[in-house]
């Protein structure tokens, strides 16, 4: 087994049950164990501004699968629950991006890890945070970073993220 985190955001319709529905699609996967959900922030847009609020989270996983087959069933919770890719950085009713999978380097035209742009965003390194109190995850020191970028624009919120049973 190798730890992984996803990372997760919607700014559209129901924010919160949209992310719940993703971790309830995630917990029914073969080759994936959910282990421990961040807390759920609030968070300005990044890039593309015209565009409700997000709300993010990150969730710890054991994965058996490998990280191509975890990036593709993310994909397809992606499509299965609406999601169009119409605007860079725009709206969306969810968004689930694989941020690191441990002892996995990657570089590829389908899956770069870790993410690329993980320790520029601190709408993910804040839910990693909770995650990885040290701001160490595996092959990643982020806390450094979080301090660089700050925290503005990121607010906690009461709203949770349920892991299910099944």
């Amino acid at each position: 087994m190798s730890e992984a985190v996803i990372a997760l955001g919607s700014n559209m319709g129901n924010k919160i049950e949209n992310l719940n529905a993703a971790v309830r699609a995630l917990a029914r996967l073969d080759g994936i164990k959910l282990i421990k959900a961040s807390s759920v922030y609030e968070t300005e847009p990044v890039g593309y501004a015209e565009q409700d609020n997000f709300l993010n989270a990150a969730l710890l996983v054991d994965a058996t699968v490998s990280p191509q087959v975890l990036l593709g069933q993310c994909l397809g919770i992606e499509a299965a629950m609406g999601r169009v890719r119409t605007i860079k950085n725009g709206p969306r009713i969810i968004d689930l991006d694989l941020i690191l999978y441990e002892g996995c380097k990657s570089e590829t035209f389908e899956l770069t890890l870790p993410h690329p742009r993980t320790l520029e965003r601190a709408f993910v390194m804040a839910p990693m945070l909770d995650l990885y109190p040290s701001g160490r995850a595996p092959g990643m020191f982020f806390a450094p970073h979080l301090r660089e970028v700050g925290t503005d624009g990121i607010e906690k919120t009461e709203k949770e993220i349920i892991i299910p049973i099944y």
